[in-house]
């Protein structure tokens, strides 16, 4: 039986601008840009309590507290730090596998200091972030990383929950479906509407039933209501995809300033490319309109892409695809690696979505 640890860091960038900058301590506090198109990238728990919530519009943000406060974006200081916790990680395991900058599964099975007690490890391990960063983490452990995941969210912030073999059965039985790992708001609300509220209600289905309703995840579906996860700690996930996007200032059905953006998010995405030996061959153009409609047009090259000129000229080719009903709030592009290979790691062992640029 796998001894398996899901460490979580707490509101990680908003904590980590609340220990750089003492003014933003103990207030309600968003990572992000403030202005009309401006996201929250994250939120301090201080901020969580109006409802203010990582992804949300800025101005939905403010009108939810009055008193919020933004600091913009430092993506290079949250890598550091994010460095600095995985070196922690790699003093016990050397099967991580980092799922973004603030959180990663642990394999402790076998580890390092030939620790008996998988919440012993976690303890030590919260200790050394707190010692060596001055954030705090919450932590799960379990047997499997479906339960692993699940028991770091449970006692937030600054936690440590243990899920045991005995007590997992009776525990996802009562568990709402919002708290399993994997469903969102979309699929709970269809779940909702097929009578299924808890873990209870889910174990009640056939996995024929839910393959049927859900399609192949419907199949984990069966598996999580049971408490089981076969998926192992992968210290070498793959990286399917790459891509940047834009949100405008203003919405825009300007073929020139379409093209000019599309111009300048293929440079992005060809320098990430080239920085990360990436090799992908599908194109996918994503575009988002003013009443929030989203579309995506894809495309497969014959090679590799990774120029410029090349990537450019398909992005136009599907964009010349699109029918502009309405005016443009975002675009995007991205290449998705359609032949992996298992030698193809991502380098710094993890995939982060950054979204290039906020327009101002």
């Amino acid at each position: 039986m796998r001894k398996i640890i899901h460490i979580d860091m707490d509101a990680f960038f908003a904590s980590i601008e609340q220990r750089d900058n003492e003014e933003y301590r103990g207030k309600p506090l968003a990572v992000g840009y403030s202005g009309e198109r401006g996201v929250v990238a994250a939120a301090s728990y201080e901020a969580r309590k109006y409802g203010v919530r990582s992804a949300m519009s800025s101005k939905l943000a403010q009108q939810k507290c009055p008193e919020l406060i933004f600091a913009p974006s430092r993506f290079e200081v949250y890598k550091k730090v994010s460095q600095q916790i995985r070196d922690i990680f790699f003093q016990y395991t050397d099967l991580v596998e980092p799922l973004s900058l603030d959180e990663a599964f642990l394999d402790v099975t076998q580890n390092h200091k030939n620790m008996e007690f998988a919440m012993d490890i976690a303890k030590e391990i919260k200790e050394k972030i707190l010692l060596e960063t001055s954030l705090t983490a919450s932590a799960g452990v379990s047997f499997n990383k479906f339960l692993a995941k699940i028991a770091s969210d449970y006692n937030k912030p600054n936690g440590l929950f243990i899920i045991t073999p005995q007590k997992s059965e009776k525990f996802i039985e009562k568990l709402t479906i919002e708290k399993f790992f994997g469903i969102g708001k979309k699929t709970a609300e269809k779940m909702h509407r097929l009578g299924i509220n808890t873990g209870w209600d889910l174990k009640q289905k056939t996995e024929e039933e839910l393959i049927n309703w859900f399609g192949k995840i419907g199949k984990q579906y069966y598996l999580n209501a049971r408490g089981k996860d076969n998926r192992e700690v992968n210290p070498n996930r793959i990286r399917k995809s790459l891509g940047a996007e834009n949100t405008f200032m203003y919405d825009t059905d300007s073929l020139p300033k379409l093209y000019k953006e599309l111009g300048i998010i293929a440079q992005e995405v060809i320098q990430r490319v080239k920085k990360s030996s990436f090799k992908g061959k599908t194109v996918t153009l994503k575009i988002k309109y003013s009443d929030f409609k989203l579309i995506s047009k894809s495309k497969t090259h014959i090679t590799y892409i990774n120029e410029y000129t090349l990537l450019y000229k398909i992005a136009l080719e599907l964009l010349s695809e699109v029918e502009l009903y309405n005016k443009v709030r975002l675009i995007g592009l991205s290449i998705k690696n359609s032949e992996i290979k298992t030698e193809q790691f991502i380098k710094e062992g993890y995939q982060f979505k950054i979204p290039f640029k906020e327009f101002k």
